[in-house]
């Protein structure tokens, strides 16, 4: 998400939330607004990634890489094996 415009976003917490974030951002090296901003960022990329994986799963349900079903061989073309008398 670097590199796109960003625009302003007004929240509304409580003053003892206000108090602790700044605590949390001053022990991460950051303001409020970054500590959100990032967070907000991971929920949206962790959304990004499950729907990702959502659609692959649904792909492969539907059309799987491999053949299901069909006519199953019997126990001797499984285990068939040459001959090995003389």
């Amino acid at each position: 998400m670097r590199g796109m415009s960003r625009r302003n976003l007004t929240i509304q917490l409580t003053e003892e939330t206000i108090r602790q974030a700044k605590i949390i951002a001053a022990q991460r090296g950051t303001s409020i607004s970054g500590l959100v901003s990032q967070q907000i960022e991971e929920l949206v990329c962790e959304a990004d990634r499950y729907t990702e994986a959502r659609e692959r799963a649904i792909h492969y349900l539907t059309h799987p890489p491999f053949r299901l079903g069909g006519k199953r061989p019997a126990r001797e073309e499984l285990h068939a094996r040459k001959s090995v008398r003389r």
